[in-house]
């Protein structure tokens, strides 16, 4: 159930969307996200969540979402709703279900157990990390077996730190941020970027895609739909990398024919360690180009 490469499938650009507006869930099916979150938790108010949670299960089961992959965020099982939620999902079979606020691996499996019991073998588990005790425990949590993504869920874990949001460069999360990516590497699994709040701030919010993608993120999860086309930019490799590695892979491969040891391309020496990297911007290219 794990993947431990991130360009398998392009997760750049991960939408909420809140599953009681009907309206909101017309417009995802024509909006150029990578994956959706059907979103019965935050977005949703409580007189409201049967009504979401049977949309979410018709949108999941629907198939006019076309390759974007359809996840479902249900509510935490402590509260009345979660069983219900997970239930429903395990029944309609979506890529995966959102947890929030996962602090162990006991939760996970219980999450798991239930999926299972449900109907749900295929379906996977997204963790979210957003408390203190997740992000000390984020390596146990990475490395379950069902979790295929961490979902960094910034606004909960600044409350929990009592630190303010839209501090510059969000200096007072990023070894926290650093942290969960070192435990999503070391697991092999993907890990998405938590979101940007002010959806009118389009230098902004490019400004913090770029910071996600420099600490290593494979992605952003986002609030709005203004927002994808800068997120998919910001985690697509440009005509020039793309070109750049190429370039990089042909002088390698012609170096080793050759016989030679040193390399360099661009003025620049290359190794190994570069070639895997060029071959990797070249698989996540073709996997964008995919869908």
């Amino acid at each position: 159930m794990t993947t431990t490469d991130p360009a398998r499938r392009p997760r750049r650009s991960v939408l909420y969307m809140p599953a009681a507006n009907e309206r909101a869930l017309q417009k995802a099916k024509t909006i150029p996200c990578d994956a959706i979150i059907f979103d019965l938790e935050d977005a949703v108010a409580p007189d409201a969540k049967p009504a979401a949670r049977h949309l979410a299960v018709a949108a999941v089961t629907g198939g006019e979402y076309g390759a974007r992959e359809l996840t479902i965020r249900c509510n935490a099982l402590t509260t009345p709703w979660g069983p219900d939620d997970l239930a429903a999902a395990a029944a309609a079979g979506p890529a995966a279900v959102v947890i929030p606020k996962v602090d162990s691996v006991d939760d996970l499996d219980e999450i798991a157990a239930r999926l299972d019991d449900g109907g749900g073998q295929s379906t996977s588990i997204w963790a979210m990390v957003e408390t203190p005790k997740a992000i000390f425990d984020v390596r146990a949590i990475a490395g379950h077996p069902r979790v295929t993504v961490l979902v960094v869920g910034t606004n909960d874990l600044a409350r929990e730190l009592r630190a303010p949001l839209g501090v510059a460069h969000r200096a007072n999360l990023v070894p926290h941020l650093a942290t969960a990516v070192l435990g999503a590497r070391e697991a092999g699994k993907v890990i998405l970027d938590g979101v940007y709040n002010d959806v009118g701030d389009a230098d902004g919010f490019a400004s913090e895609c770029r910071q996600g993608v420099e600490l290593g993120f494979d992605g952003k999860t986002l609030i709005h739909p203004g927002q994808v086309d800068a997120a998919n930019q910001a985690w697509s490799p440009s005509a020039d990398e793309i070109d750049a590695a190429r370039r990089v892979i042909a002088a390698y491969a012609e170096a080793e024919a050759d016989g030679r040891g040193v390399i360099t391309v661009d003025g620049r020496m290359v190794e190994a360690l570069h070639v895997e990297n060029a071959r990797r911007t070249l698989a996540v290219a073709d996997a964008i180009a995919a869908i």
